[in-house]
């Protein structure tokens, strides 16, 4: 049988498979800390959510959390198929927002990331009103600002 990781350990194999929020890692390490909790651990233990605090608290200050990091991986995984505000909509759910820099970056290349996402599903413009609602409501899905998807769709270039 293993033996039960501590807390810190469970955070630092945590991080070591992807980059994780601040919020996300607290809610992960929380399942952990309440099922020790009720496995019989001693009444003079901290309360689970202090305990992760402190462990987060220690994570980050040791460099091994950084929201940082967190921004720049999710909008490097996400840039090449969805738009700012998808991406923007993601971060916040995690509690965390895009730098300066990063919703710049974004911005000045969505409409080129909108037109690969297009030709990439579609490839043409649309001969009908359908077919063109259809392509509206992909890119919209996909969390494309409206005016870049209209230049998109009608099959206007980036410039």
């Amino acid at each position: 049988m293993k033996p039960q990781l501590s807390l810190k350990g469970r955070g630092l194999q945590i991080l070591s498979q992807r980059e994780h929020s601040r919020s996300e890692l607290r809610r992960k390490l929380l399942v952990h800390a309440r099922a020790a909790q009720a496995e019989g651990e001693p009444e003079s233990a901290p309360e689970p959510i202090e305990e992760v605090e402190a462990v987060l608290d220690w994570l980050q200050a040791n460099r091994y959390l950084s929201e940082e990091r967190f921004v720049e991986s999710r909008v490097h995984a996400r840039a090449s198929r969805f738009g700012n505000l998808r991406i923007r909509r993601e971060l916040a759910q995690h509690g965390v927002a895009l730098t300066a820099d990063a919703a710049q970056q974004l911005k000045d290349s969505e409409a080129a990331r909108a037109r690969d996402v297009w030709s990439r599903k579609f490839g043409q413009v649309a001969a009908d009103t359908a077919e063109r609602a259809r392509q509206v409501r992909f890119l919209a899905g996909r969390g494309f600002s409206s005016e870049v998807i209209r230049r998109v769709v009608q099959g206007a270039s980036d410039d």
